[in-house]
């Protein structure tokens, strides 16, 4: 199984196994209060599952970490993909997920996602979180 692609978003949810974002597809974090604040994101997560892994339960875990490695949310599960009626012999699926996530940030900078299957990283895919009040911005901008 492999972990296909990553998204960040403001809000983001499956159904009938279509993805459905709100301010989606961003890589930089821009903070307009004092830090330390509580942010609300999503992380929207695509698999590809081999032929052989369907019909078998796997394990999967959604990690925010910031730059020191330190964890500030995760999200685990489980899923079962099955093979529909129809499907060619072989043939791969795409399944997905979306977690709605509360991540402390303490500070500017650098931050991750990490998704990984059966215990093994799958993708990881980074962010940055800068300030927007204004007090960071040099002189004259």
């Amino acid at each position: 199984m492999e972990v296909e692609w990553l998204i960040l978003a403001d809000a983001a949810q499956i159904a009938g196994n279509k993805l459905y974002l709100m301010g989606g597809g961003w890589d930089r974090l821009t903070i307009r209060r004092p830090l330390p604040v509580q942010q609300q994101m999503a992380v929207a997560v695509a698999f590809r599952v081999d032929w052989n892994e369907t019909n078998m339960k796997h394990q999967f875990e959604i990690e925010v970490a910031d730059a020191d490695g330190v964890t500030l949310g995760k999200v685990s599960g489980s899923m079962e993909v099955g093979r529909p009626p129809g499907i060619a012999p072989g043939q791969e699926q795409r399944t997905q997920i979306a977690v709605g996530l509360g991540v402390p940030i303490k500070q500017l900078g650098t931050y991750v996602i990490i998704a990984r299957v059966n215990g093994e990283e799958g993708r990881r895919f980074p962010f940055s979180v800068v300030d927007g009040t204004g007090a960071g911005a040099p002189p004259g901008t």
